[in-house]
């Protein structure tokens, strides 16, 4: 009797759940997967390209929390991690392997899940709306292919390869706005805006002394793009109100080789590492004038940049292959360990150092939405 009781209430219970309408269902796993999205932590992405090893910083305690050896997941001493970034959600981060001609997928546990086959890939940039993964050639490549890659995430299948008419293709952003991907030349002042909607193209020119376009960063409104310029230690900013011809409105002298850039939240300051005098630069784009020149021990050939998703935080990677930083410690291969300084924007005082393996290069960490 007490059987057929469970019974009765088992299917009472599955009929009310049949009847509430599929919208009502879809509305409850959303919430849970909204859930399970806010509870993972910020984590900060670094690749350590002289030891072929991945560093994860957590963001609460800013320490490392995991490192991970390519050698141990198959890939040789010689994959040259590079450039990284996480899905919006915190749910996957993806990096380019120079040396594999791979472009890895990790889930947030730090376990390999996917992975694409490119040649000489280097930095990488997520399409704010679609499935796809932008994919620029390394600089350190000679004579890579004139063309930039485009990744489904989901799967890691490498869709297509799109021609970009000039050498080197380097420097590479996608615009919050809508479907419009920019990507630079290092041999030229080239500039291509490619729209992955309609396949239309544009080539922007510049005159003058080369200036080998780093790396872009966009605003968050979409409405500025900055330029940093190897050659001319320069940042360039560009208005993207036709974001098919990108306009150059203002020069900055900055410090020397400035590198990857990364705005604020609120589209207000961008900032980068100028890696030939061991400087960060805090550029104030509603001036547009340089805000401050960060100086500090730690700041050793500064590479990559990334933020707290609060913009409290600024996080930038060190090769320091000179040994200009003192470590407290030595790396295994003897080279001077990288560090990453975690500096805070409002006072742009050196809150830690953080040491990580040889010749850290990029850095990410969750893209904005």
């Amino acid at each position: 009797m007490i059987a057929s009781l469970r019974n009765i209430l088992f299917l009472l219970l599955a009929v009310c759940w049949l009847t509430v309408p599929l919208s009502a269902q879809n509305n409850h796993s959303k919430q849970k997967s909204d859930h399970i999205s806010s509870s993972l932590g910020q984590q900060i992405y670094v690749c350590n390209q002289g030891q072929a090893t991945l560093s994860v910083i957590d963001v609460k305690t800013n320490k490392v929390v995991d490192n991970i050896d390519l050698q141990e997941l198959g890939f040789s001493a010689n994959a040259k991690p590079h450039h990284t970034v996480a899905e919006p959600d915190g749910s996957h981060w993806y990096v380019t392997l120079i040396g594999e001609n791979r472009v890895l997928k990790f889930n947030h546990e730090n376990e390999l899940v996917g992975q694409a086959e490119m040649e000489v890939p280097g930095l990488i940039t997520l399409h704010p709306t679609r499935d796809l993964l932008i994919v620029g050639r390394s600089m350190s490549a000679v004579n890579p292919p004139q063309s930039i890659g485009v990744i489904r995430r989901s799967d890691m299948k490498l869709m297509k390869e799109v021609q970009t008419f000039f050498r080197r293709p380097h420097a590479i952003a996608s615009s919050p706005k809508g479907n419009w991907i920019y990507v630079a030349s290092l041999a030229e002042n080239q500039i291509f805006s490619y729209n992955l909607e309609t396949n239309e193209t544009n080539l922007t020119t510049l005159d003058g002394q080369t200036h080998v376009f780093v790396d872009f960063a966009i605003s968050p409104d979409g409405e500025r793009m900055v330029a940093t310029a190897q050659m001319t230690g320069q940042a360039l900013i560009f208005d993207l109100s036709n974001p098919a011809s990108p306009t150059l409105t203002d020069t900055i002298e900055v410090g020397a080789q400035p590198w990857h850039p990364v705005f604020s939240p609120d589209g207000q300051f961008v900032y980068f590492g100028n890696k030939g005098d061991h400087t960060v630069t805090a550029l104030d784009i509603k001036t547009p004038t340089v805000d401050a020149t960060i100086t500090a021990n730690g700041i050793a050939q500064p590479h990559g940049s990334a933020l707290s998703t609060d913009g409290q935080y600024l996080y930038i990677s060190n090769n320091n292959r000179q040994g200009t930083y003192q470590a407290s410690h030595s790396s295994a291969t003897a080279d001077p360990p990288g560090t990453i300084t975690v500096i805070n924007t409002e006072t742009y005082d050196i809150e830690k150092v953080i040491e990580v393996e040889t010749y850290a290069t990029g850095i990410g960490t969750r893209a904005r939405q």
